[in-house]
Order: C-alpha cells, then sequence, then structure tokens
C-alpha cells in the first residue's frame, strides 16, 4: 500500500526495547522466545510508533541520538508485518524491510516490562480499529453518492392542502365551533328592586319618598266619592233585596212583569 501524504503522528514512545536474532521457525505452530538468547539482545534502544495515513511504522532508534536502527511498516494488524510468540506476551516477532534495497528479515522484539508490551498491542490495535471504520464511512458515502437523489422541493405553483379537525385550544373549545360564553361575569348579583346592569346610586343621593297617609275625612264622608271608591261595589240584587222585603211588607201588589216596586 502507498504511503499516504499527510502529518505524521505518534501513537506510542517506549523508552527500552530489545532485538534478537531468531532462528528459523522449524514448524508451522508459531515462535518461541525460550529458543532465543534472551540474555544476549543483539540491539537495545529506545521503540516508536508512528501513523501516516492508513499506515502505521514500528521505529526502532537509538537512545541518545535518535538514528533510526530499523524501520517495520505495518498495513494491518495482526498480520504479517507483527506476530506475537507462543509462549509469553512480551515478546513479538516483526518483519523489518530496508526501503531504499527492497530488502526484510524477521527480528525478535521484547519489553523489560509487562505494561510497555500491552501499549504496544493496544497502539496498534486502536490504529487499525480507526483504519476499518474511516473505510467503512467511506464506502457509504459513495453508496450514498452513487444513488439517485430524491427531489422533495415544491414546483412552482404547487401547492398543499393540510385538513386538522377537532384541534383544542387553550380556553376547552375545539377549532372551528363557537366559542362558549362565560356563565357568569364574576360579579355579585344586585340587590332586590334593581335591575341586572344598573347601577346603585351613591348613598344620600336620592331619599325615598314617604308613603302617602289616608284621609280620615274621606273615609268618614260616605256619600263622597272617595267611600264610593274605597267600599267595594255590592251587587244589585242585595240593594234591591232591602227595598223588595220592606214593601212586601207594606204592599202586597208587585209588578213582577215590569220590575217596578209599587207601595
Amino acid at each position: 500500500m502507498a504511503e499516504d501524504s499527510g502529518y505524521e503522528s505518534i501513537l506510542c514512545v517506549k523508552p527500552e526495547v530489545h532485538v534478537y536474532k531468531i532462528p528459523p521457525r522449524a514448524t508451522n505452530r508459531g515462535y518461541r522466545a525460550a529458543d532465543w538468547k534472551l540474555e544476549e539482545p543483539a540491539w537495545s534502544g529506545r521503540m516508536k510508533i508512528t501513523a501516516l495515513g492508513k499506515n502505521a511504522f514500528i521505529k526502532l532508534e537509538d537512545k541518545n541520538s535518535g538514528e533510526l536502527f530499523a524501520q517495520a511498516p505495518v498495513e494491518q494488524y495482526p498480520g504479517i508485518a507483527v506476530e506475537a510468540v507462543t509462549d509469553s506476551s512480551r515478546y513479538f516477532v516483526v518483519r523489518i524491510e530496508d526501503g531504499n534495497a527492497g530488502r526484510h528479515a524477521f527480528i525478535g522484539l521484547g519489553f523489560a516490562d509487562r505494561g510497555d508490551s500491552f501499549d504496544f498491542n493496544v497502539a496498534l490495535q486502536d490504529h487499525f480499529k480507526w483504519v476499518k471504520q474511516e473505510s467503512e464511512l467511506a464506502k457509504q458515502e459513495a453508496i450514498q453518492s452513487a444513488a439517485p437523489k430524491l427531489d422533495l422541493g415544491f414546483k412552482e405553483g404547487q401547492t398543499i392542502k393540510i385538513s386538522i379537525g377537532n384541534v383544542k385550544k387553550k380556553d376547552g373549545t375545539s377549532q372551528g365551533g363557537a366559542k362558549a360564553r362565560p356563565m357568569g361575569s364574576g360579579l355579585l348579583p344586585p340587590p332586590p328592586g334593581v335591575k341586572a346592569g344598573g347601577f346603585l346610586p351613591p348613598p344620600g343621593a336620592l331619599q325615598p319618598a314617604p308613603p302617602a297617609q289616608p284621609s280620615s275625612a274621606t273615609l268618614l264622608e260616605f256619600g263622597g266619592p272617595a267611600a264610593a271608591a274605597a267600599a267595594p261595589a255590592q251587587p244589585a240584587q242585595d240593594l234591591w233585596g232591602d227595598f223588595t222585603a220592606a214593601g212586601s211588607g207594606g204592599s202586597s201588589e208587585t209588578s213582577t212583569k215590569s220590575g217596578w216596586v209599587q207601595f
């Protein structure tokens, strides 16, 4: 895979690592660190893992001068570039390359501390997990760009009609219906004798007129018009009955046909 131009980021740095010469692998079961001469490393120095684009690089440098001793490009992990041994978690087999001559070789890489080997493993895993996610996102974008786009916009002169029914307002009435009139205005009812909607006069504005007293003189005048108005009218039969009774005692002749009484 060709290297991508851009910024080279540092993923992990370990101040001390050891490089070992490893014998050819006798079987396909994997490498064993016990077969190496662990007490006699071929080289010791600093390790740095960098990332440039999608590729990662394991760089072995001198502790003091920073001169590059060897470099191992890693295109995928796990893969052929980095392989763990079968008998320890602190040792790996790394495939280094000479960029100018195009040669490569396999060396043993060991860490004095188990935590350093754990950081080495996690740094490579996280980088290629990110590479996988970026690749999936690029595929999704390519599929979306290739798919025909739907034109959901309104054409010129196009309208849309929306029907909304039984939408309740805040006052509890439904839209389109008549607004319910309040049952009361919130005021107290008027006092007796005052029409609804009227106003009470201020105190002292109006004095009630005293009731008219009946005239005693008028009541005593039986023949007067007031007495006639006050006294209830008696039936005509009662009034003539007295004269009829009196006439019947004084004279026996009574004209019943004409209605006149003769004395």
